[in-house]
């Protein structure tokens, strides 16, 4: 088991063992210690589904109302025009055939793929490399789609993308402990709001079932639903 560090023991004796409603675990967070970095904030709720279904899987994107304190390095699979429009909404890389041949040679340096429909003869074979990661370009994620343009500022200006694991979970930043604490709660509000929007019709019974707060250094602070 990892070492951990004094500041993190701390934190960690102040935490409350019970779940608080957003607010009150948004004060928590806020008076544990702080690390020599601007932490990012992650949420993490539990869904009460059966991730191995597929009718129940839950995956998306949103553009959270205060953005997550990052501008996010995107890449495009595009051609023509639509290339054009990539570049110009702000991508770091733009190509088809031979931007697939560069990630196969092992590149990754970038956070989110777009690409339009025609494109992904192209991204399909890189499933095996984008996909453990979570870069996988997809129609329910937006990030397959003829608007590239919209879609590569949206995502530059900290639109995220979520999908939950294999246990159930679904993590997300949404924020940076510079943040204060009215611009937290709304960005976590309204993931939460979303999520139960993409509920799927197949899931029965509890849906969230717990959720916790934490910052990049810090330990969880559980929320009340």
């Amino acid at each position: 088991m990892p070492k951990r560090s004094k500041r993190y023991r701390a934190a960690k004796a102040r935490a409350p063992q019970e779940p608080e409603t957003l607010e009150t675990a948004i004060q928590t967070l806020a008076g544990f210690p702080k690390a020599k970095f601007d932490e990012t904030v992650e949420l993490c709720v539990r869904l009460g589904i059966d991730p191995k279904k597929s009718d129940q899987m839950v995956r998306g994107a949103i553009s959270l109302p205060h953005g997550i304190g990052k501008t996010l390095r995107v890449i495009c699979f595009a051609e023509g025009p639509k290339a054009g429009e990539a570049k110009n909404a702000g991508a770091i890389e733009v190509g088809s055939a031979d931007l697939a041949q560069k990630i196969q040679d092992g590149w990754m340096d970038f956070d989110v793929a777009v690409a339009t429909p025609d494109m992904m003869r192209h991204v399909g074979r890189l499933g095996k490399v984008l996909g453990p990661q979570g870069k996988m370009p997809s129609p329910k994620a937006g990030t397959v789609t003829m608007d590239v343009g919209t879609a590569v500022s949206e995502f530059v200006a900290g639109k995220i993308e979520f999908r939950v694991d294999s246990g159930g979970n679904i993590h997300a930043p949404v924020g940076k402990r510079s943040f204060d604490a009215v611009k937290l709660e709304e960005n976590i509000k309204a993931l939460l709001d979303h999520l139960v929007h993409v509920r799927p019709t197949a899931a029965k019974g509890h849906y969230m079932v717990k959720a916790t707060l934490a910052a990049t250094m810090s330990p969880g602070v559980p929320i009340k639903l």
